[in-house]
């Protein structure tokens, strides 16, 4: 115990220390230095967050006043929780001097360093920070357009389209088919559309135990697989099928009309139909020229600098960041690691590799959660795993484990809630 103390002291001194040092080195040209972030998810608000504890000003551009949380909306679809617990505002980042700009940013002119707002005002900046999040790409899969997602809805951007997902399960006659259509990688939070067919299952066995449910996927396999089908032989018996890319699972067509998804195999028919739809990274960054042909953006993995714009760094969903998965926890964690990196590169010091962490957790049933952890650090160019550093849940773990990791997932929503929003 002494020695944890000493340590403790030591870690204290030194961060005080340097916190002090920092401090009186703070120059002219870092007081009028400019950081636009936009975009305030988990990504961005933690980034503005960050630099503005770093001393720097920073505006922050988000047009919508509520930002929908993806992280628990599965539970919203099943009934287990309200709408109103995903939403989060920015009224505590603002009331903490970050200037939040409720603008929506229509483009980027890399060369002026400058971003172009809705109403046509502009921000001027040295460094850009976009945190966009996810589009649905409404040209990938032939008869899935914005019409189609009002019946089949996708439910991948958390608010109005989980609702009505929710509505349509609740609507649904017991004895009914639900079929989802889950998309190749990449797309945001790999282990969502698993975690959702789960707690529908929980539903559906709960409310509707005639009815069954159908899971059409473009890959071979999926994250946490082991895990998920596990609980779902031991929970949700015969009520789950999940058909893959090698046995005829690829969407390729939907007839949003006969409520149909279309493979090579055959036409499957629901009484609801879950589209999961291919994704890109948000507008702004195709528009910022940020994006590659695959519609996501190519990053430096130490400072999250486009490698196509320099001078913009793009963190979240929107980036190619290697093994790290897109999710909340990630965005978090590339939002500290960046906000370090544009800080040193504005006080002209080279900025230090960053070592990142990722935790998913997923529930299975309200008291059932499991988990996959990673660690990850640049290497050849991407952030790559850490070998041995990561892992999952215990294939074989007892109902009081499964349990535990259940209350866990809610104290990790909670904690990175009020972290970045409270």
């Amino acid at each position: 115990m002494p020695q944890a103390l000493t340590r403790r002291t030591l870690l204290k001194t030194a961060v005080v220390g340097a916190a002090a040092a920092a401090f009186s080195r703070r120059t002219a040209a870092q007081a009028s230095s400019k950081v636009v972030v936009v975009g305030g998810g988990f990504g961005g608000a933690t980034c503005a967050r960050e630099l503005q504890r770093a001393g720097f000003a920073i505006s922050l551009v988000e047009a919508n006043a509520v930002y929908t949380a993806c992280p628990f909306s599965n539970a919203v679809i099943a009934g287990l929780r309200p709408i109103e617990a995903q939403q989060l505002k920015l009224d505590a980042v603002e009331k903490g001097g970050i200037a939040v700009v409720r603008q929506r940013a229509t483009r980027v002119d890399p060369q002026a360093r400058r971003v172009i707002l809705a109403d046509g005002s502009s921000l001027d900046y040295d460094r850009l920070v976009l945190s966009p999040g996810i589009d649905i790409r409404f040209d990938a899969l032939p008869g899935y357009d914005e019409a189609a997602a009002a019946i089949m809805p996708h439910a991948w951007k958390a608010g109005e389209q989980t609702i009505l997902l929710r509505r349509q399960l609740e609507a649904m006659d017991d004895g009914g088919i639900f079929v989802m259509a889950a998309p190749a990688n990449p797309f945001r939070c790999p282990p969502g559309p698993y975690e959702r067919a789960s707690l529908v299952a929980h539903y559906l066995k709960t409310h509707k135990p005639r009815s069954k449910l159908l899971i059409l996927d473009a890959k071979d396999s999926f994250s946490k697989q082991r895990l998920f089908q596990a609980a779902w032989q031991d929970l949700y018996p015969g009520m789950i099928e999940w058909v893959s890319l090698s046995s005829g699972g690829k969407v390729i067509e939907v007839d949003a009309k006969a409520n149909t998804l279309v493979t090579d195999f055959g036409r499957h028919k629901g009484d609801v139909v879950n589209v999961i739809p291919p994704q890109r990274a948000g507008e702004i960054a195709q528009v910022a020229g940020v994006a590659d042909r695959t519609g996501w953006c190519p990053i430096d993995p130490v400072t999250f600098e486009s490698r196509l714009q320099p001078g913009i760094h793009v963190i979240g969903d929107a980036s190619i960041a290697g093994g790290m998965p897109k999710s909340a926890f990630s965005a978090n964690a590339q939002g500290k690691a960046c906000a370090a990196a544009v800080a040193g590169l504005l006080r002209g010091k080279a900025p230090a590799e960053p070592k990142l962490i990722n935790t998913c957790y997923s529930l299975v049933a309200p008291d059932y959660g499991i988990s996959v952890a990673g660690v990850y650090t640049p290497r050849n160019g991407l952030l790559a795993d850490v070998e041995g550093a990561g892992g999952t849940s215990p294939v074989n773990a007892p109902p009081s484990f499964r349990a535990q990791e259940a209350v866990y997932a809610e104290a990790w929503f909670q904690t990175i809630s009020r972290e970045v929003y409270g």
